[in-house]
């Protein structure tokens, strides 16, 4: 184990608050690069994950949780209570709100719910570069009013741009415990390269589709090998050979992902394929499979057959 120098501390830092607050935006933006997926759309986030970032005085073990919403299905109820056990196993939490509105009765609810356990919070008011500046002493004024009966410090920062994100790793490290390396310095994430992988995948399809599936889709990672063992004599190179099924609820989100002649999905894969190489070096053979499983989130079998285990 890498002890680190004298007075290193390491511990694990829970981000937390509203879908769409833009946790995973800041998660890649204090990491340097891409670790968890981001899209315009609520909700983005389903599994806790864990971005490493090291610095010579500490480690940062970040944890990217689902936004506390009220849920609808039992997938929804699955991700609000993953959020919820990832609170109480921190050593930090990071409270994210967007900058650009005033604080409501969501926030209400994710702040009574902080103040019930005990590991330091540090607020962040992210989205700051959004505030016009004639606005900006009144939202400091609503915010610091909203959070007067906590003890709570403000940090405000963009996650978009970085300013500001250079302080909250100062002001997040003063709260962490001393203690060794948790791992490897050259780690930036826990997670299995499948669920990674998959979760780009699922990013464009965000992207791509906007408002018309979002929510009803995910994406399993069916095989991942060299080319040279599925033998595909079409390609020259060998390369990773990724052969993944993405789930909906009705056939015409199907109809939705294909596209015409199969136009969507190609714009899918091959955006896919451009964020995959930040994982894997060399070319990457994708194919993506599309089925139909009606109300998949409400069914607990098929939850966990994708990785959304009951906490």
């Amino acid at each position: 184990m890498d002890l680190g120098p004298k007075g290193y501390k390491s511990g694990f830092v829970a981000l937390v608050g509203r879908p769409n607050v833009g946790k995973s935006t800041l998660v890649n933006q204090l990491m340097g690069q891409k670790v968890a997926i981001t899209s315009p759309v609520a909700q983005t986030t389903r599994n806790r994950l864990r971005a490493i970032l090291t610095t010579p005085s500490a480690q940062f073990v970040m944890v990217d949780t689902p936004g506390i919403h009220k849920p609808h299905h039992l997938l929804g109820e699955r991700l609000v209570k993953s959020a919820r056990k990832a609170i109480g196993e921190v050593d930090v939490i990071l409270l994210l709100f967007e900058a650009s509105f005033p604080p409501g009765k969501g926030d209400a609810y994710i702040v009574k719910l902080l103040k019930e356990q005990k590991a330091p919070v540090v607020v962040v008011l992210n989205k700051w570069d959004l505030v016009q500046e004639e606005s900006i002493e009144l939202r400091k004024k609503e915010y610091k009013t909203f959070l007067s009966d906590s003890s709570w410090s403000i940090s405000y920062c963009s996650a978009i741009n970085g300013n500001g994100c250079d302080d909250l790793i100062e002001r997040v490290e003063m709260y962490l415990p001393l203690g060794p390396k948790l791992y490897p310095s050259d780690f930036i994430s826990d997670q299995p390269e499948k669920i990674l992988l998959a979760e780009l995948i699922r990013e464009q399809i965000l992207i791509h589709t906007k408002e018309e599936v979002p929510h009803s889709v995910a994406v399993k990672i069916d095989r991942l090998e060299e080319m040279s063992l599925l033998k595909k004599k079409s390609l020259k190179n060998e390369c990773t050979a990724i052969l993944a099924t993405v789930f909906v609820e009705r056939k015409s989100q199907k109809g939705i992902l294909i596209g015409k002649g199969g136009s969507m999905m190609k714009k899918i894969g091959q955006s896919a394929r451009l964020q995959m190489q930040s994982l894997i070096n060399g070319p990457i053979y994708l194919e993506l499979f599309v089925k139909v499983v009606p109300s998949w989130r409400s069914k607990p079998a098929k939850l966990s057959e994708l990785g959304y285990e009951e906490n």
